[in-house]
């Protein structure tokens, strides 16, 4: 692990699982690192910790559930409690979708950008008068390719992924004379649950694992790649694999695009 995360704290939800998980793993590597853990999975984040080797001195657990985000605040002065302060607050946690657009409730949609925004900028706004009064720091988003051009079956999930880009780069803006950075990864199909947990038309789980969330990347070769982005101070890293070819076609090539992703196996 490389010597810019020394003795920092870094804050990572999602923790319990997957993407997070991975990161814990790799940060644990760097004995000079402390992590604070989150997730609604408190028992499990436990469980992460214990895996990752990390001793009672170097982390912390605190659940959090997004959908809360009105209990931010609050979350945010336990996690200042534990350590002191936040030097890398890292928003993993999130939730997909998969389910048409026409057959999808409006409060699944509602629920959608609560969840994988709302959450999200709420916790980042808790966090960053700390970081502020502390003279700096870093936020690193997990968004998603689909917060850079959408696809079939994620209608509501790449509109709250593309209101993070908004929001991120904005605040990116807002906050360069405070030498707060900010970088957002767009994951393409990474080997985790996602899929398992994604909401379907009616709120409830899919509850299998796309074929192509089987055949992606596996998730600790990604966590290896972001947080070497965020060691490099990235504005925006695509990682994954073939799919990330989408970010410069839309960018390029958007018609081209259309048609590649009308025709594209999503699933």
């Amino acid at each position: 692990m490389n010597a810019y995360f020394k003795d920092k704290i870094v804050w990572i939800t999602g923790a319990s699982s997957g993407i997070g998980e991975a990161l814990v793993k790799e940060l644990a590597a760097n004995t000079n690192v402390k992590i604070i853990l989150s997730s609604r999975k408190e028992d499990q984040l436990y469980a992460v910790a214990e895996k990752a080797n990390l001793t009672t001195d170097r982390y912390a657990v605190i659940p959090l559930d997004l959908a809360n985000y009105k209990d931010m605040p609050d979350i945010v002065s336990k996690a200042i409690d534990k350590f002191g302060k936040i030097d890398l607050l890292i928003n993993n946690a999130g939730l997909s979708q998969r389910s048409l657009a026409i057959e999808t409730d409006i409060e699944v949609d509602k629920h959608l950008i609560e969840v994988d925004y709302i959450g999200t900028v709420a916790l980042t706004k808790a966090v960053l008068p700390y970081m502020i009064k502390n003279g700096g720091g870093q936020i690193a988003v997990v968004s998603s390719l689909m917060g850079v051009f959408g696809a079939p079956m994620r209608s509501g999930y790449a509109a709250a992924k593309h209101a993070l880009h908004g929001f991120f780069d904005a605040l990116r803006a807002e906050l360069y004379t405070q030498k707060i950075l900010i970088t957002i990864i767009c994951p393409g199909f990474i080997q985790t649950n996602i899929s398992m947990h994604a909401v379907t038309g009616n709120g409830s789980q899919q509850g299998k694992m796309d074929d192509a969330t089987m055949n992606g990347i596996p998730a600790n070769v990604f966590a290896k790649k972001m947080l070497y982005a965020i060691e490099k101070k990235k504005n925006q890293k695509a990682i994954g694999g073939k799919e990330v070819m989408g970010v410069y076609l839309k960018r390029f090539f958007p018609g081209l695009l259309a048609k590649v992703i009308r025709k594209a196996k999503v699933v």
